[in-house]
Formats: C-alpha cells, structure tokens, sequence
C-alpha cells in the first residue's frame, strides 16, 4: 500500500526527476522519501501522508544530507548521465540498485488498482474476487480499517504516478 499523493509528471515519462530526501521519525528509524519537490514533500507532510515504514509514525523530519552526485567512470570522457540501467546500475551503491530491483521485481509482480485499493482488497480478502498481489492507494484511516479487519497491508517507497498523465 502507498500512501502519498500523486507526483505531477512530465509529458515524456523518461524525464521524471525526483529528489531524495533522508528521513526520520521520533524514533529515529531512517528512510528515504522521493518527491516530486521539496512543496511535495511539504505537501504531503501537511496532510499526514508521510509515515515511517517501520513503525508508522507519522512525525517525520528531513535530516541533513549531502547532495547526490551521479558521476561516470573517470574513463568515459564525458559528462553525460547513463543511457541505460545498465550504466546506472555500474555507479549506484549496491544498496539503491538492490531496491531499484526489488521495486521493478513488485510492479512487475502486482496488478496496480490505483485508488480502488481499499474496496479491492476487501473484495480480495472475503473472497468476493480471485485472490491475486496488488498494489494502490489508501489513507492512513483505511489502512487502519483494513488491519482491524485483518486484512494484511503494507507500504511501498513508490511514487504515485497518475497513469493518465503518461503518453
């Protein structure tokens, strides 16, 4: 389950730029977040969509970090970004390629339902619809009331496309 508010994407779905934030809770679990911008984050915040991912609380600070420079291999003779994961994955830590992986490894395996999640998970769990992975999005409230129903959730670090503003 994804709780945040949908990014405002580009035309070309190629040209997405984000920025990573380091994150923290009250109980100084450290995480990531990813935003379309700081007013994103902000945003978000306000309406108590940021949660931390290993015990949901939702009072979460931005901590100091240094900026991310993505740089090629002294040898490439250029200052050009990666043309493919491939090359992006040769300058990541192992660590942002191994979760990039896991996230490619979950939308590939989950049907997306968007913002029908609650409903189709209900459905889903009283076996009113095949049983099947998805993914979408819910509140905080909802998600509260689906685990009081006993319906398993749980959150991912993706960012909320609007799929109807792709190409």
């Amino acid at each position: 389950m994804r709780v945040q508010a949908p990014l405002r994407v580009p035309p070309n779905p190629r040209h997405i730029s984000v920025i990573v934030f380091n994150l923290a809770c009250e109980q100084r679990h450290a995480f990531e977040g990813w935003f379309g911008s700081a007013a994103d984050m902000a945003a978000q915040q306000e309406r108590g969509l940021l949660a931390c991912p290993v015990c949901g609380s939702s009072n979460i600070e931005k901590q100091l970090s240094a900026p991310r420079l993505n740089l090629l291999p002294s040898n490439s003779g250029s200052g050009a970004a990666p043309r493919d994961a491939t090359q992006t994955h040769a300058i990541m830590a192992p660590e942002q390629a191994q979760l990039i992986d896991m996230m490619r490894q979950v939308l590939a395996a989950t049907e997306n339902v968007g913002q029908r999640f609650p409903e189709e998970a209900r459905r889903i769990h009283y076996k009113e619809a095949p049983a099947r992975s998805i993914r979408g999005v819910a509140s905080r409230q909802e998600a509260e009331a689906l685990a009081d129903e006993g319906i398993e959730v749980a959150r991912l670090p993706f960012p909320v496309i609007d799929q109807s503003e792709l190409n």
